[in-house]
């Protein structure tokens, strides 16, 4: 009776944070869509902090939809490889990268992906502006192997669908909530939005995500989106874990000015 009495009356334990495995630094990058401006200072900043860190394994993870939409995807593509050279980087595929590879099967798909930012990548591969308005559709899926090296292609097929680190789940998109981690659909980890936005109850790991554009990083408590938009609000995103500690960081262009980097609030 008095035992029960105390249970009733005992300071609940206080709830443990989320954590990433002990002695890791995580750099979760959201959508970069072509913005290689943006992402080379990001990557200046990681190195310098890389640098100085002691006694930390730093590990970078970019969300995918690397390409499309910003003005240099082909230059994306090849400083993530550049960066893969110096550092642990591993990459997600997207849904724009799915577009951009079955661009090359078929006419609709290349014209869906031309519909949805497609057409910026395929001009960072080296055709004019010009030379594309004079091409068919069918022309254009004739071109674009030779524009597009299947090096460069295999690549991007390499991408993963998710990581998982200690207490957290990286993803493009986000994760069917009713359907274990183990059990996800490749279409939902790229596609999904509502079905994974409007869910509030608990998740199997906190699921840091992009694919969806927010203002600001957008903590739910079961989920993490880090899309802010870079390729229209000049604004990348990224997400520091380091422990059971979270900040940001994000690189910003200013109309007409040099792109800076700046720490964003911490989140605890």
């Amino acid at each position: 009776m008095f035992q029960r009495l105390r249970d009733l009356f005992r300071k609940p334990e206080p709830s443990r944070l989320p954590m990433v495995p002990p002695g890791t630094r995580y750099y979760v990058i959201g959508d970069i869509h072509g913005r290689l401006d943006l992402y080379t200072a990001m990557i200046a900043e990681i190195d310098n902090e890389i640098m100085a860190a002691r006694g930390f394994e730093c590990r970078i993870i970019l969300l995918g939809d690397l390409v499309d939409r910003g003005p240099d995807s082909a230059g994306v593509i090849e400083r993530t490889r550049q960066w893969q050279q110096q550092h642990n980087v591993r990459v997600l595929a997207g849904n724009h990268e799915e577009m951009f590879l079955a661009a090359f099967e078929q006419p609709e798909a290349l014209r869906h992906f031309i519909k949805h930012g497609g057409r910026e990548t395929i001009l960072s591969y080296g055709l004019y502006s010009k030379q594309l308005a004079t091409l068919t559709l069918e022309e254009l899926l004739e071109r674009l192997p030779r524009l597009v090296p299947q090096a460069v292609r295999d690549y991007v097929d390499g991408f993963e669908a998710m990581i998982i680190a200690g207490d957290y789940a990286f993803v493009h998109a986000g994760i069917d909530p009713e359907r274990p981690l183990a059990d996800q659909k490749r279409s939902d980890l790229r596609w999904i939005r509502d079905r994974f936005l409007n869910h509030d109850g608990p998740l199997e790991k906190v699921v840091v995500h992009g694919h969806t554009i927010f203002d600001r990083v957008m903590d739910c408590g079961n989920r993490i989106g880090i899309d802010t938009g870079a390729f229209r609000s000049g604004v990348l995103t990224a997400l520091v874990l380091e422990g059971d500690q979270r900040r940001i960081l994000q690189a910003c262009a200013s109309k007409g000015g040099p792109v800076e980097v700046c720490q964003g609030e911490r989140e605890r």
